[in-house]
């Protein structure tokens, strides 16, 4: 089925993951909301594809205070828009081993990038997608294979996409409950990258120094893949082949969250 969703906002979107999935987007048809910080290169996306088919819109999706008004002025400004792809993300090197060199500060941002702004998004847009009911909308958001297999080196950034996909397993089903007849155009996708050749890798010294700066999966080889998962209307999650073992690990682990949604349902919990 083709991809129902016109108007889509993608976080994180000047390069990388989201500038990818943001390019196959726009060249089938679907009007894009570019969000970064790097306006200059939200700017030459705009004058590469034309204003009648992308919108650049500069924000830093780390601050959390600035967040309410800005979703106000995007649902305002783009009243059809009905899919957000919450992409944006940062990691960093976390070595307890070496505690004088940890920067807190920049973990902190850490988390706000990968969990705490995707919370606050999501709460925040969910009025704007509520009201286009019965109309299909989506939230689409970009973990990562480390929620469920964490890699000690960068464990702040694994625990940080644990809690997103945590969270998009209990949106979901908050939004597919019995006491929800309101949320249930609103589809829940989870994309579950490996490792992708991207600046995420790149711009960090300690994986440059040992070699490491380019490693992961081609990025256009994976963005044409998720790419064609987005347009399969039974997908809730993208997986790659190579994740295949994670991947069974994780449908073990839904299994049982899934069980205990029905319990608790059972007992009278209602959420």
């Amino acid at each position: 089925m083709p991809f129902p969703y016109k108007t889509v906002l993608i976080t994180g979107a000047t390069s990388g993951i989201g500038l990818a999935l943001a390019e196959r987007m726009i060249n089938s048809g679907v009007f894009v909301i570019a969000v970064g910080r790097r306006k200059d290169r939200l700017d030459a996306l705009v004058k590469q594809h034309g204003s009648d088919k992308v919108a650049a819109e500069p924000f830093d999706i780390s601050d959390l205070s600035a967040l309410p008004n800005w979703v106000k002025h995007i649902t305002t400004t783009y009243p059809t828009l009905d899919s957000i792809l919450l992409n944006a993300g940062l990691q960093k090197t976390l070595l307890f081993t070496n505690p004088t060199a940890i920067d807190l500060a920049a973990h902190t941002t850490e988390l706000t990038t990968n969990y705490l702004s995707p919370l606050n998004m999501i709460a925040l847009f969910m009025p704007h997608l509520i009201s286009l009911a019965p109309n299909p909308t989506s939230i689409i958001v970009v973990t990562s294979g480390l929620s469920v297999i964490p890699l000690p080196r960068c464990a702040n950034y694994s625990a940080s996409k644990a809690a997103a996909h945590s969270l998009v397993w209990s949106l979901r089903a908050q939004l597919t409950g019995p006491e929800a007849e309101h949320t249930k155009h609103i589809k829940v996708v989870e994309i579950m990258p490996p490792a992708v050749k991207t600046e995420l890798h790149t711009i960090q010294p300690d994986l440059v120094e040992m070699g490491l700066g380019d490693i992961g999966m081609e990025l256009n080889e994976f963005a044409d893949f998720t790419w064609g998962e987005l347009q399969n209307e039974e997908r809730e999650e993208v997986w790659v082949d190579q994740q295949r073992g994670w991947k069974e690990v994780d449908a073990k682990r839904r299994e049982v969250f899934e069980g205990s949604v029905k319990a608790f349902r059972g007992m009278g919990l209602k959420f």
